[in-house]
């Protein structure tokens, strides 16, 4: 598609008849030889001398490359482009934090397969994980791990490829043998400071109580309400186990009242699996599109072509007038 970036220039187009008809003629003063017999020579040739100015003769060829010229010129101020083909880019509106709870608990072999068959916590959640991380393709995700610390493992990125590599290198224990869920909170309240977009999610992963965190669960959740963090929390462990290996369903499901998002429980695989389909049909992938055409200048054409116009005609007058003079 052709178009003009600065079509408003066309309306000096005619300008030079403007001149031409309304300005002033341009008077030059020369040297000439005054002959004191000047009326009997012109009687003698038979020419009848008048007084006035002189106008030298245009040719039509010169007329018509001037005005070729100009309009060139004012087609290049125009500034024609081409237009391609429209190029459209979608940006996530929802940056996503993945917490997940690495401590020693997850190490256990109770959660249960498809076909029944025993499974470590954290290679269960690891593979439900990667599944849920597919389908939010376009989204950007961090993850973050926590035990006695908790730390971020991979953050934000559009590329979800290299984010499940991230996961596929986490293992039990490698962030101590304890759980700080309340330090994973705040952690993932920081990491949304570097977003630009407003609608933030968190899903806090955890089989065990809080024992190592500096700053507690319910603190941690009232910050994130503050800065408009939603979390959805999910428990995986025993709530019957004693000390550290039992899981706090009521810290998990307080975190999510305060920040308007919701809590979930799964003993097994394929209730992890529904638990995370629910989350995602909840919060389906939201993207700002926009779209722009690729312009490509074209002022340099009429330029040229003006530049090589004005050459030859230049050319010739020269060679014109050597002709004359020969």
């Amino acid at each position: 598609m052709f178009s003009f970036a600065a079509p408003w220039v066309f309306l000096i187009l005619p300008l030079p008849l403007l001149v031409y008809f309304f300005a002033p003629p341009h008077r030059e003063n020369v040297s000439s030889i005054r002959i004191p017999f000047f009326r009997h020579v012109a009687k003698a040739v038979g020419a009848e001398p008048s007084s006035g100015s002189v106008i030298p003769a245009r040719a039509r060829l010169q007329t018509f490359i001037v005005i070729i010229v100009w309009i060139l010129l004012v087609f290049a101020m125009a500034r024609p482009e081409r237009l391609g083909e429209p190029i459209v880019t979608e940006k996530s509106a929802r940056d996503v934090v993945l917490a997940l709870d690495i401590s020693g608990s997850m190490d256990q072999r109770d959660f249960k397969t498809a076909d029944g068959a025993p499974k470590q916590r954290l290679e269960a959640v690891k593979d439900v994980l990667r599944s849920f991380i597919a389908e939010r393709d376009g989204d950007r995700m961090a993850l973050i791990i926590f035990g006695t610390r908790a730390f971020v493992q991979a953050p934000f990125t559009e590329d979800l490829q290299s984010l499940n590599g991230f996961l596929d290198q986490t293992a039990v224990g490698m962030a101590g043998p304890n759980t700080a869920l309340g330090d994973a909170i705040g952690l993932g309240i920081r990491t949304f400071e570097s977003s630009q977009v407003e609608q933030r999610l968190m899903i806090v992963l955890s089989d065990g109580a809080d024992t190592s965190s500096r700053m507690t669960p319910v603190n941690a959740s009232a910050i994130a309400a503050d800065k408009g963090v939603v979390i959805y929390t999910i428990g995986v462990g025993d709530p019957n186990a004693s000390g550290e290996d039992r899981v706090d369903l009521e810290a998990l499901r307080d975190i999510a009242d305060r920040t308007g998002g919701e809590y979930f429980f799964a003993d097994d695989e394929t209730a992890l699996t529904d638990v995370y389909q629910s989350i995602d049909e909840q919060n389906p992938r939201v993207v700002e599109t926009q779209s722009y055409r690729p312009r490509e200048s074209l002022a340099h054409y009429p330029l040229a072509a003006a530049l090589i116009l004005i050459l030859l005609s230049s050319a010739g007058f020269h060679i014109h007038q050597r002709r004359r003079l020969a």
